[in-house]
């Protein structure tokens, strides 16, 4: 078996813990109200975000992620019966300098050591994902961040996935592509990548054409493949 010498990781969700921004704002003084129901907010925004970026891709009326997330946002604060622009604009504020996972500058590190390839693959922008990486302090452990925004078309597209091979000169049976979206690990595979669905929550494996070869419940799970 080819020797796996690059790790992709996807981003929000992956890397980036998309409830974030959500729980932050919940726990702050006076904030009540939203703390009631953040959760549902922070699931429907997640849930919108995503759903718009397929339809998108669908169509081809393609915009940038940023503006996907404030639709995705809106919709979720809607339903929620929220009219708040103060709040609105905390929670944006916020996804833009989301958490890393406590796990993921270590294992970057050890990813770095072990002298892999180490990119971000992601629907993000590339503001987006330059203060998100800038924030989580990991710059210095990336060789690379990829937006969608090269191609102009959200995953799974084929187009996305071309562009590791593209930047990063290795073939897709080189690849550990790592993500915690069922449909993105499904994709990727289908597409040629070795891959590790990381499921957090312990859904069932999606119904796709592809399927991850790795499924674990956390990043850690990345050693164990690679043995290190």
């Amino acid at each position: 078996m080819t020797k796996i010498t690059t790790c992709v990781f996807d981003a929000y969700g992956t890397l980036f813990d998309v409830n974030a921004a959500a729980r932050a704002l919940a726990g702050e003084p006076g904030r009540a109200t939203f703390a009631a129901v953040w959760q549902q907010v922070s699931a429907d925004w997640r849930t919108k975000q995503l759903q718009y970026s397929w339809l998108r891709a669908i169509t081809g009326d393609h915009c940038d992620f940023w503006q996907v997330t404030q639709d995705g946002l809106d919709w979720a604060l809607d339903r929620a019966g929220i009219d708040d622009p103060d709040l609105r604009n905390g929670l944006l504020g916020l996804y833009r300098r989301l958490k890393p996972y406590p796990e993921v500058p270590a294992l970057l590190t050890t990813l770095k050591t072990a002298g892999l390839a180490r990119a971000i693959l992601s629907n993000g922008s590339p503001g987006m994902l330059e203060e998100a990486v800038a924030s989580a302090g990991i710059g210095a452990l990336l060789d690379d961040v990829l937006s969608v925004e090269d191609v102009g078309v959200f995953k799974p597209d084929a187009r996305v996935y071309d562009l590791v091979g593209a930047r990063l000169a290795c073939t897709p049976d080189q690849v550990l592509f790592v993500s915690a979206n069922g449909w993105d690990a499904a994709a990727a595979a289908a597409y040629g990548f070795r891959t590790l669905l990381v499921n957090r929550a312990g859904d069932p494996v999606d119904r796709l054409p592809g399927r991850p070869e790795n499924v674990a419940a956390d990043l850690g799970a990345v050693r164990n493949i690679l043995g290190l």
